[in-house]
């Protein structure tokens, strides 16, 4: 039974790595990207929350004496 000779496998494998990338950098070309459309203007509704309406203090804990 003969060996497989497998010096030519590395080159195989590089061309077909190269032809793939070509082939989808084709298949890219040829695809059309959407603009993305201008967004329109909206005004923003500002809601009135319950800590907005009144003053809040914020306490640090009570540091710790030697």
């Amino acid at each position: 039974m003969p060996q497989l000779d497998m010096s030519p496998w590395p080159m195989v494998i590089l061309s077909m790595v190269v032809t793939l990338f070509y082939i989808i950098q084709l298949k890219m070309l040829n695809f059309t990207f959407h603009i993305t459309p201008s967004s329109k203007l909206t005004q923003t509704q500002k809601h009135k929350t319950t800590w907005e309406l009144k003053w809040t203090k914020i306490y640090l804990p009570p540091s710790m004496y030697q």
